[in-house]
């Protein structure tokens, strides 16, 4: 006698489902971005959604843990893999240049996009700290090198942080507005002439 399978077979493949979200919220961000609008871009029925992701806000969460793993850890890996904070940022710039206009994908960077007109305070909130925390990260590194002596003693380390954070949330409003890979390289670049000069 065979077993008979309990339950009901999800008939998506969930992580296509949360890939089509992402590009949906990406594209459109948060609060324009409606439940019929990712039922349609998933290719499953509200019920579905609800059942395998839970709400709009629940799928953007994950969304945005998804986002951070994949087309977002260029950042990280800048910073697990340079040693100094200068070659970190300045990396992480270049390769924002690349990632913020790559065709196969919408422009720019999810977490900044989506929430552009965001009313939902827990999502605001939400974005808001991961950007928040880059900064602090930018800093964190800043000041290492200030300690070691690769940056001068007089570096102002939280305006040089947040300079950088500003330059990497503008890069992506740029992009979303057309500007190509080599301009924002070009910006990227830019931008680096204002960090110091290394210390003795």
């Amino acid at each position: 006698m065979t077993s008979k399978q309990r339950g009901r077979p999800r008939s998506f493949d969930r992580p296509t489902a949360l890939e089509q979200a992402t590009m949906a919220f990406w594209e459109h961000g948060f609060e324009t971005t409606s439940v019929s609008d990712l039922t349609r871009a998933m290719g499953i029925s509200a019920p579905s959604l609800y059942a395998a992701f839970g709400d709009k806000k629940t799928l953007f969460e994950e969304v945005v843990e998804e986002y951070a793993r994949s087309y977002g850890a260029f950042g990280g890996r800048a910073f697990a893999e340079e040693p100094t904070a200068r070659g970190a940022i300045g990396r992480m710039l270049r390769e924002a240049a690349g990632e913020y206009t790559d065709p196969a994908h919408p422009r720019g960077c999810l977490m900044i996009s989506a929430a552009i007109n965001c009313s939902t305070p827990e999502v605001e909130e939400a974005l808001r700290a991961r950007r928040n925390a880059n900064i602090s990260a930018f800093e964190a590194r800043i000041r290492r090198d200030v300690e070691s002596g690769e940056l001068p003693a007089d570096t102002d380390a939280p305006a040089l942080a947040r300079f950088s954070g500003a330059v990497l949330q503008g890069m992506s409003q740029q992009a979303r507005d057309g500007a190509g890979r080599q301009e924002l390289e070009a910006l990227a670049e830019t931008a680096m002439l204002a960090w110091p000069a290394p210390g003795a």
